[in-house]
């Protein structure tokens, strides 16, 4: 703590600027995370079946789906499911738990798809709509997503009763487009892929965290910023840990701001383990 609330205050910093945990509240508006966001709010206000998000590890799913949750309205009951796996009937417990559901643990598959029938259908009848958010999507089997798509099913004449949202990976997205999937793909009603950030993105996305925490937004320089976005190919989190990397040896330096020199160091001391990972994922494409 000590060490934090030295390096805050050496640059002028009210808290860390590139924490890697996910904080709506530093959401840096680009144009593709616009666009996402855009599609989700439409998703939830046009009662879509099924919407889908997709991105790279740290391109900031979390972050919008956080963004999303605090903006719902008090009428939306929301269910979140975080890295659910299992096979049939083991999804459904964790749909049951995110929307607080109580089911006894003998009851059989049938009695607990009728405990998340009669929720959803009273919640219907109480002016209320249910909202299912899966994250990390992707580790669901082909038999996990079909189950979920049978939850669509559950509906009032032309009333969508459960909207599902789901976030993952990119390979999500080519598992709803299989030739087994068609039936779920056909009530995909928006979808949504984020890409790596371009340099002059990266550049405003450091600038913007900066000034977020109380700095200039100069602490890092343009020149020192083209390297860092070489270096994590525009992947916020990537992007993240070498900035945090950059400014813990300049402080240490009693250095006021990260240019090229500092950049590089960090790279050849092999600390930013970050780019290990980019690499590894490079070779195997």
């Amino acid at each position: 703590m000590v060490t934090e609330n030295l390096y805050a205050s050496f640059f002028g910093f009210s808290e860390r600027p590139f924490n890697l945990v996910p904080d709506p509240d530093f959401l840096f508006w680009s144009k593709q995370h616009s666009g996402a966001y855009a599609v989700l709010e439409f998703g939830i206000m046009s009662r879509a079946p099924i919407t889908l998000l997709t991105g790279e590890i740290g391109s900031g799913k979390t972050t919008l789906v956080q963004k999303l949750l605090a903006s719902l309205r008090d009428d939306v009951t929301v269910g979140l499911v975080s890295n659910a796996q299992g096979g049939r009937g083991e999804l459904l417990q964790w749909v049951l738990n995110a929307l607080g559901i109580r089911f006894g643990s003998n009851a059989s598959y049938v009695e607990m798809f009728q405990k998340l029938q009669e929720f959803i259908i009273d919640e219907y009848a109480a002016n209320r709509r249910v909202v299912l958010i899966i994250d990390e999507a992707q580790n669901l089997s082909i038999e996990g997503l079909e189950e979920l798509r049978m939850l669509t099913n559950i509906n009032s004449n032309k009333d969508e009763l459960i909207q599902l949202i789901l976030v993952g990976q990119p390979e999500l997205k080519d598992l709803v487009l299989s030739p087994k999937m068609k039936q779920l793909a056909q009530r995909v009603a928006g979808s949504y892929h984020l890409g790596e950030m371009d340099q002059k993105t990266v550049g405003e996305y450091i600038e913007h965290r900066l000034k977020k925490s109380g700095g200039t937004g100069g602490e890092i320089t343009k020149s020192a910023t083209k390297i860092i976005y070489e270096s994590t190919n525009g992947v916020p989190r990537l992007v993240n840990q070498l900035c945090e990397l950059c400014l813990l040896y300049a402080w240490g330096k009693e250095e006021k701001f990260v240019g090229i020199r500092t950049v590089r160091k960090v790279l050849s001391d092999g600390v930013f383990f970050g780019g290990h990972a980019l690499h590894d994922r490079e070779e195997l494409m």
